[in-house]
């Protein structure tokens, strides 16, 4: 039967091919051979990775000498083709329109039973250890997987989504087109949203919405550092940048309009701000401190905007430092006193505007016009 099966792939005959493996599976399923059948069948049809499945298959349940040298056989030449497809699509995705933009990967999280599915295709796509690609799949938050050239990143962040893997790409110009309007001030709350804000010129205006133009949301801390003075070894005197406080950023993600509003703790301006519905006293600038006026509209967003905030930042923040150093400079929006600039800042544009582009494009392959 194995013979026939031979001589009807050989012969292109792929449908007589099935027609015989069907009738062999009612009189023999177990048979070894039919399995290796299956599999020659499958690479006839092109699909290879169904076909080194079933070789594998034929190598894990079968003592057979010559079936397993067969299976042995198709799986090396499964893996030959598989590798010179893979390098065949990727130089045609490098030579893309707009391939030598600089982009980024990033992975949603995935928990649960589907984490081990999702390591074995992550290992398969970036060619990684099994071990590796756990360690970098995420499990509660975000993570930004790597950063390069645009055709590179979308090849492989379209290979991770056919294996169920919740991958986005974008480039950095997309990142950098999108307006960002850092809010100084509400003005008023009702009957509609009143602010003041500045443009990415530092232009300053007026801005009307209602709580229903706000699609998403996230709030984020970001460190602020000091310099301070401690012990080193021997005693000697040592200064080093040390964590003091944390300051507190949150987006507004306006889609309709396409912009984000950007509120920072640290540069809002309690004293020229309306009193929040929420808060029983009618000066809160008066009367209250910053930290508890802050507090204040938080909650009110919450109440109000009805999609619950993104709030894992600090988990992609703290692993995407190290490629912050890699990517081209671009301005975070972010208005806070600082020595000296810290990624920690960027690491939060870069957050948000990726969070605000693939909730746009929810297939997470943004258009290159």
């Amino acid at each position: 039967m194995y013979d026939l099966v031979l001589a009807a792939l050989e012969a292109q005959q792929l449908t007589q091919a099935a027609t015989l493996i069907k009738q062999w599976q009612g009189k023999n399923p177990q048979d070894p051979w039919l399995r290796l059948a299956m599999g020659r069948y499958w690479e006839a049809k092109g699909d290879l990775e169904k076909a080194q499945v079933t070789y594998t298959r034929v190598l894990q349940t079968t003592a057979n000498p010559k079936a397993l040298g067969q299976a042995r056989e198709g799986v090396q030449r499964m893996r030959d083709q598989l590798a010179q497809q893979r390098e065949h699509d990727l130089n045609a995705a490098k030579n893309r329109p707009g391939a030598t933009q600089t982009a980024i990967l990033a992975l949603a999280p995935v928990a649960g039973a589907q984490r081990q599915a999702a390591a074995q295709g992550l290992a398969q796509v970036l060619q990684l250890d099994l071990y590796t690609a756990r360690m970098r799949l995420p499990s509660q938050h975000w993570r930004l997987l790597r950063v390069g050239p645009a055709g590179e990143l979308q090849y492989f962040c379209e290979q991770l989504q056919a294996q169920q893997i919740p991958a986005r790409w974008t480039t950095v110009e997309q990142i950098k087109a999108l307006p960002v309007f850092r809010v100084e001030a509400i003005q008023a709350f009702e009957p509609h949203i009143s602010l003041i804000c500045q443009d990415h010129t530092g232009q300053r205006g007026s801005l009307q919405l209602g709580w229903a133009d706000i699609s998403r949301w996230l709030v984020g801390a970001l460190p602020l550092y000091e310099s301070v003075v401690d012990l080193g070894p021997w005693g000697k005197l040592k200064r080093k940048q040390a964590t003091q406080d944390y300051a507190e950023v949150m987006d507004w993600h306006l889609h309709r309009r396409g912009c984000i509003l950007r509120f920072c703790d640290r540069a809002y301006n309690y004293r020229d701000t309306a009193a929040i519905p929420a808060m029983t006293d009618a000066s809160p600038q008066t009367t209250l401190i910053a930290t508890t006026v802050w507090k204040a509209l938080k909650a009110h967003c919450q109440d109000s905007i009805q999609a619950a905030p993104y709030t894992d930042f600090t988990g992609f923040g703290a692993g995407a430092l190290d490629l912050m150093t890699v990517m081209p400079p671009f301005e975070p929006y972010i208005d806070l006193i600082r020595p000296q600039p810290s990624a920690w800042d960027g690491a939060f544009h870069l957050y948000s505007s990726l969070r605000f582009l693939c909730d746009r494009q929810p297939s997470g392959l943004p258009s290159q016009t």
